[in-house]
């Protein structure tokens, strides 16, 4: 008598593919840019630079301000009645990566301003690329938050 051969896949056939499989997902997902990752990359590097800003405040004991415009944001540092341009390495002018729309509390600009105690005016900068937007809030007390 003749043994009837089963049809099917074994389980080792099974995995290799489902391997396969996961191995070119995460190809593809590596591959694709992440618009949204990057725009909240650009909020939290801004965020860093401003919390610097403030801590260079209050070690240099005089305000500072960063102007924030729709193509770019620089940082300055209050001498007497003037505002100066900051040269050092963390403090020079930054141009927002392209695509990138800046509101400022509303506005296309404005200026935040970290006084010798590290306090400042409120305010929202919201960031939009496409359909993605990531607002940093600067609170009175200084507090620098991202959010999507």
């Amino acid at each position: 008598m003749r043994r009837q051969r089963e049809r099917g896949f074994t389980l080792i056939e099974l995995l290799v593919v489902m391997t396969i499989i996961g191995l070119l997902s995460a190809a593809v997902m590596l591959a694709l840019p992440d618009t949204g990752g990057s725009l909240r990359d650009e909020a939290e590097r801004f965020a860093a630079r401003a919390h610097a800003a403030r801590d260079f405040a209050i070690t240099g004991s005089r305000s500072v301000g960063i102007d924030v415009g729709p193509a770019a944001y620089a940082f300055q540092r209050r001498r007497g009645a003037e505002w100066q341009a900051l040269a050092e390495r963390p403090f020079r002018q930054e141009a927002w990566k392209k695509g990138t729309a800046v509101a400022f509390n509303g506005r296309g600009a404005g200026r935040i301003v970290f006084d010798s105690t590290g306090l400042a005016e409120p305010a929202r900068l919201t960031l939009v690329r496409g359909k993605r937007q990531v607002t940093v809030d600067v609170a009175a007390d200084g507090r620098i938050d991202v959010a999507s």
